[in-house]
C-alpha cells in the first residue's frame, strides 16, 4: 500500500481527499498545516505528498522546499487555484512533480498520482540496478585478479601491462555507456520524455549485460578444472541461445536460422561451457553482419548441428555457425586466437574466441575457421562422442 501525505488547511477538503484516496488503496496521512505536515513527514517518510499551496503559516511552496531538502526523491504534487499559473510554475521550479487545480477532479488527480508512482518505481529500479552494478564490478575485479594470476602462470600474456590496459579500456567504455544511460533516464524523467527514458534504460541494461559477459568470460578463461560433463541436448541449447539475440538481430535486419539434425540426441558435454561457446560465436557472427559495408546483402546467421560417423565408426558432433557478413582477411585470421586480439575496438577484448577454443579443447574437440573477406565466415566445432 502506497503511503501518501495530504496537506490542506480546509478540513472538509482534507476529509474528502482522505476518503477518495483511501478507496483507491492509498495509506493516507493528513495534516492541516505546514508545520504539522513536516512533523508527520519526518516520522512516517511517505514517498508521495499532495499539498495545497496557499495555507497560513508555512505555505505549500515552503513545505515543498523543506521536503525536497529532507529527501529529494519524494514526489510532491501541489494544489493550486484555477488560473494561478505563476504559482504552479514556481512549484515546478522547486521540484514539484506535477500540479492540479481546484476544484479537484478525481480522474485528473489519479492520473497525476499514477505518473508520480511510475517515477518512484523507476527511481527504485534504477537504484537497484546501481546497487547490483557495484556487485558486478566487484565480481569483475575478482575475475580480473583470477584471470591475471592464471594468465601469468601459463604464459598467456606477453605483458601484464598490456592486458590490464586493454581490460581497463574496455571497462571504461562500459562505465561510459552506463553513465550515458543514467543521464538519459534522469533527463527523460525530469523533462517527462518517455522516449528518452526508454532509450536510456535500454542503454543501461545493455551495458549491465556487457559487465556480466566480461565476468563470465574471464572466469571461464581462468578456470582450470575439468568440464562438468552431463547429458545435454545440443538441439535444445541452440534455440535457447538464438532467442537471446532475436531482438538485436531484428533491429539490425539480420536473419537468424537453425538447421538442427534430428538424429542428434543427448551428448555427454558441459552445458554451461557449450552454451557460452555458442553465445560467443553467434554474437561474433551478428557483429560481422552489422559491420559489413555491403548494404545490398540480406544478412543471415545460420547455426547447424550434425552427427557424423567416421570410417572407424566413431561419431563426431559438428556445430557450424555461418554468416554472410564482412568476412576476414588472411592477416586477421592469423591473429584470431592470439591473446586479447579483437577486431571490435571498444566493444570487446578478444576473449570470446579464446574462451570458445578453450571449451572445445577441454572436450577433446577441434575448432575450424573458414572466412573470405567480403563474403562471410564459418566457424566449426567438432566434438567426439564417447
Amino acid at each position: 500500500m502506497t503511503k501518501i501525505l495530504v496537506i490542506d488547511d480546509e478540513r472538509p477538503i482534507l476529509e474528502m481527499l482522505k476518503l477518495s484516496l483511501s478507496s483507491e488503496g492509498y495509506d493516507v496521512l493528513t495534516a492541516e498545516n505546514g508545520e504539522k505536515a513536516l512533523e508527520i513527514f519526518k516520522e512516517q517518510c511517505p514517498k508521495l505528498v499532495l499539498t495545497d499551496i496557499k495555507m497560513p503559516g508555512i505555505d505549500g511552496i515552503e513545505v515543498l522546499k523543506r521536503i525536497k531538502t529532507l529527501n529529494k526523491e519524494v514526489e510532491v504534487i501541489v494544489i493550486t487555484g484555477h488560473g494561478d499559473m505563476d504559482t504552479a510554475i514556481a512549484a515546478l521550479q522547486h521540484g514539484a512533480s506535477d500540479f492540479v487545480t481546484k476544484p479537484l477532479r478525481d480522474e485528473v488527480l489519479m492520473v497525476s498520482l499514477e505518473r508520480a508512482k511510475k517515477k518512484l518505481a523507476m527511481c527504485e529500479q534504477l537504484k537497484d540496478y546501481t546497487d547490483n552494478l557495484e556487485k558486478k564490478v566487484e565480481e569483475c575485479k575478482l575475475g580480473l585478479r583470477q584471470a591475471q594470476d592464471e594468465l601469468v602462470k601459463t604464459e598467456r600474456l606477453a605483458s601484464i601491462g598490456e592486458t590490464v590496459s586493454g581490460l581497463a579500456h574496455y571497462i571504461k567504455n562500459i562505465m561510459t555507456g552506463l553513465g550515458g544511460g543514467i543521464y538519459m533516464v534522469h533527463t527523460g524523467m525530469t523533462k517527462e520524455k518517455p522516449d528518452m527514458m526508454e532509450e536510456g534504460w535500454a542503454m543501461f541494461q545493455h551495458n549491465i549485460e556487457r559487465v556480466s559477459d566480461l565476468v563470465l568470460d574471464l572466469l571461464r578463461y581462468a578456470k582450470q578444472t575439468a568440464p562438468q560433463r552431463g547429458s545435454c541436448r545440443l538441439n535444445e541449447i541452440v534455440p535457447e541461445v538464438m532467442r537471446i539475440f532475436k531482438e538485436e538481430a531484428g533491429v539490425h535486419k539480420v536473419k537468424l536460422s537453425m538447421d538442427l539434425d534430428p538424429d542428434l540426441k543427448e551428448a555427454d558435454i558441459e552445458y554451461d561451457g557449450m552454451r557460452r561457446a555458442l553465445v560467443n560465436l553467434i554474437s561474433n557472427a551478428i557483429d560481422a553482419c552489422i559491420y559489413d559495408v555491403d548494404l545490398s546483402k540480406k544478412w543471415e546467421v545460420v547455426v547447424k548441428t550434425r552427427i557424423r560417423t567416421g570410417a572407424d565408426h566413431g561419431k563426431t558432433i559438428h556445430i557450424t555457425v555461418t554468416d554472410n557478413g564482412c568476412g576476414m582477411t588472411d592477416e586477421v585470421k592469423g591473429q584470431l586466437f592470439q591473446r586479447f586480439f579483437t577486431t571490435k575496438p571498444g566493444r570487446g577484448i578478444g576473449l570470446g574466441l579464446l574462451v570458445t577454443q578453450k571449451v572445445v579443447y577441454e572436450h577433446g574437440g577441434e575448432i575450424l575457421l573458414d572466412s573470405i573477406a567480403g563474403q562471410g565466415t564459418t566457424v566449426s566445432l567438432l566434438l567426439s562422442v564417447t
